[in-house]
């Protein structure tokens, strides 16, 4: 998978997904949402927000070109209830992002999504990691180690704590893509 993808379930807390979406393109990022439905583009958020995803599932399959992943290729996973259920149950998409992983991509989570979507990957000890409260022991078991901090990068995989802490979740994607200027120059624009 090429390029940096948001993906957006029905039940996906709204501001990790949006408030992450907006500093990326603040930063000039091209990021894009994906609906988690096969057809469609219309997704609720947990909040009863609707939200148009740039792309339904079966457009982003369409469009899925494995060869060359690399760290700047990020998959995103925002938490909320019951989102981070319905983007681990979805068994094709966590194939992706497993051989996206193994191909060298970037995995992104917030909220409860490390714990039910990271979780699911193989290559997690060692790891430093944050998620929200309680979510945590989906990753001590594999060996990663849980960091209380708004937002860690470690080894290809970014966490952010919750929706507290989605502009800095979404600060550490931008640093880990552009560097920390790119980060600080967001950070000043957003008056942080």
């Amino acid at each position: 998978m090429k390029g940096i993808r948001i993906f957006l379930a029905d039940g996906f807390e709204e501001t990790e997904a949006l408030a992450t979406l907006d500093v990326l393109r603040r930063g000039k990022i091209d990021a894009r949402t994906v609906s988690t439905k096969e057809e469609g583009t219309l997704v609720t958020g947990s909040h009863g927000i609707p939200v148009v995803a740039d792309m339904s599932f079966s457009e982003f399959l369409s469009g899925l070109k494995e060869e060359g992943t690399g760290p700047n290729d990020i998959m995103v996973f925002p938490g909320g209830m019951p989102g981070t259920r319905n983007l681990a149950a979805n068994g094709e998409l966590m194939d992706i992002m497993k051989r996206h992983r193994a191909s060298g991509g970037t995995v992104a989570a917030i909220c409860a999504a490390p714990g039910l979507v990271v979780s699911q990957l193989d290559d997690l000890e060692g790891i430093r990691f944050t998620c929200f409260d309680g979510f945590e022991d989906y990753l001590t078991g594999k060996g990663a180690e849980y960091v209380k901090a708004p937002a860690v990068a470690d080894g290809g995989i970014i966490t952010g704590r919750g929706a507290g802490c989605a502009i800095d979740f979404g600060l550490k994607i931008l640093e880990c893509l552009n560097g920390p200027d790119a980060a600080t120059a967001v950070r000043k624009g957003l008056m942080l």
